[in-house]
């Protein structure tokens, strides 16, 4: 049970971090970290997302984008195909894209939405500065597809099934994070990282070894590397960690704990309960 904090430019000063645990049923469950592995190229994440599972990865950028988006460029709207030609695209014709439609909407509605952005709390999969996700999706999902994961959220499996399998889940950190704390709790700059901040950690951290933290299951974790997540004033140790517990909670729901009128196109984030349906996920 994986959890990856992914970066469009990773490099030593800031790789990918994916979180390696694995979850013990019982009395209410746990995710036990095993460690936390670091990234620095998009070559090394290459060769991670290739690696023999059985394996369940709960991964923090887009996976797709808005429906409406999509139908109004015109753009491929089956999500195999649509990816391939998203990642396919310069960033600066998908900037232009972005920028043409948010100065034809008005004020207050400039960005496209997913159906699971407003639930999640997340940052429109559109948006391409503070923070850039757009261009985290641009460097990352036409990598996974191409390695042959499966997505459930997409209903995609690859064509020749490779077993054991490698299932890969949308995941956002600051979902379950904002259940415990809505101050922030992280920055990449330094000056930045206060006291308050390493604070802020040490609670959401506490809320998920306690199981509290909105998901259905606990964190079991030693004391080294409790003292790293909370030290880490960036915050990727952290986001990696929940975004493996964000994956563990899904994977005990029926189909993942998707909606029933799920959007394959768009998809969908784990952990987060939809807004038409939340009886059904737990």
């Amino acid at each position: 049970m994986l959890g990856i904090d992914f970066t469009s430019a990773p490099s030593r000063r800031k790789p990918i971090t994916v979180a390696v645990g694995r979850v013990e049923r019982g009395s209410g469950g746990v995710y036990r970290l095993e460690t936390i592995r670091e990234l620095t190229s998009l070559e090394a994440f290459d060769a991670f997302l290739r690696e023999d599972g059985p394996w369940l990865g709960g991964f923090d950028l887009p996976f797709g984008q808005s429906r409406m988006l999509i139908e109004h460029e015109g753009w491929p709207d089956r999500w195999p195909d649509f990816v391939r030609f998203y990642c396919a695209q310069p960033r600066e014709t998908l900037r232009a894209t972005f920028r043409r439609w948010c100065d034809s909407r008005p004020a207050g509605d400039k960005f496209a939405w997913r159906q699971a952005d407003r639930p999640a709390g997340s940052s429109p999969a559109m948006r391409w500065a503070n923070p850039p996700v757009a261009w985290m999706m641009h460097a990352g999902i036409g990598r996974m597809l191409a390695a042959g994961l499966d997505f459930p959220a997409h209903g995609h499996r690859p064509r020749s099934q490779r077993k054991p399998a490698r299932i890969a889940l949308e995941a956002y950190p600051g979902f379950a994070a904002r259940a415990v704390c809505r101050q922030s709790y992280k920055s990449d700059a330094r000056d930045k990282q206060t006291p308050e901040r390493a604070r802020n950690r040490r609670a959401i951290l506490n809320s998920l070894i306690a199981g509290e933290a909105g998901l259905n299951l606990g964190l079991a974790i030693n004391a080294a590397w409790r003292r790293r997540l909370v030290d880490d004033g960036s915050g990727d140790l952290l986001d990696a960690v929940i975004c493996g517990l964000q994956a563990a909670h899904a994977a005990a729901l029926p189909r993942y704990g998707l909606p029933r009128s799920l959007d394959t196109l768009e998809g969908w984030i784990a952990s987060v309960p939809p807004m038409d349906d939340a009886s059904d996920v737990g």
